[in-house]
């Protein structure tokens, strides 16, 4: 009986304990010989994404008229302040447009960081020959949800990448699944989705490797953290109370 007692005291020790599977990161690195590695990503602009667009030139008399001005209500066919732009920049409208000082409506919605620098460059030097044209994204953020804490994280550069993320979220927790984390993401207006392995060095290739504005990240708790949320619905407060119920009966018939 003491042999038995034993056994299962062993039995709920080793239940409790998690395996070098569930919480190393990047195993298998034998893989990263000659993985190709993903350089080449820019976010792309979407509906909604408040740009920050700074025209400058040597004569900045010339420039003035394209340039970004909160308190402008109309004039230079940039319309209304407040209709068509945030507090800091550009509002990327429904249709996918903004309105462009002196240009007036374009469509952007799709394009990159860097095409749309090109295309207003090309645009602009009509009126300013030696124009130079800086695009950002301002409203580049991610929510994170579960086992890294609850936040809002944002991304001054654009550029981010899940272990990055999960580095500023501060990590995951002891409870939280780093094998399957999951990706909410808007796609041409649709809602799309998809699953990121962090103890895989297969993340690399993973197109939800890198991150883009609005994502939600979501570390789900593990089956023991939401197992333990209720006691008897476990297999290991069945044991217990098995246990607990042994040792009375041992006790009462010595």
């Amino acid at each position: 009986m003491k042999n038995i007692f034993l056994i299962i005291i062993v039995i709920i020790s080793l239940s409790s304990c998690a395996t070098k599977d569930e919480i190393v990161y990047f195993q298998n690195l034998e893989k990263l010989d000659d993985m190709e590695a993903i350089e080449h990503f820019e976010p792309r602009i979407e509906v909604n994404d408040v740009l920050d667009i700074q025209v400058s030139s040597f004569n900045e008399d010339l420039a003035a008229p394209f340039q970004f001005q909160v308190n402008r209500q109309s004039g230079g066919g940039g319309g209304s302040a407040g209709q068509n732009r945030g507090p800091m920049g550009y509002i990327v409208e429904v249709d996918g447009t903004i309105k462009f000082p002196v240009l007036g409506n374009l469509n952007v919605e799709g394009q990159t960081r860097r095409e749309l620098e090109t295309f207003l460059t090309e645009e602009l030097k009509e009126y300013v020959t030696d124009v130079v044209v800086r695009v950002r994204i301002i409203n580049f953020r991610i929510t994170v949800l579960g086992e890294t804490g609850t936040s809002v994280v944002q991304v001054p550069n654009e550029r981010i990448t899940m272990p990055e993320l999960i580095a500023m979220a501060g990590d995951i927790s002891y409870n939280g699944k780093r094998e399957n984390i999951l990706v909410i993401r808007d796609h041409d207006g649709k809602k799309s989705y998809g699953r990121v392995d962090l103890t895989d060095v297969d993340i690399f290739e993973n197109p939800y490797y890198f991150l883009k504005q609005n994502d939600i990240v979501y570390v789900e708790p593990t089956y023991r953290t939401v197992k333990s949320a209720g006691f008897i619905n476990s297999w290991q407060g069945l044991v217990s109370i098995f246990t607990t119920a042994l040792s009375l009966v041992i006790l009462f018939t010595r």
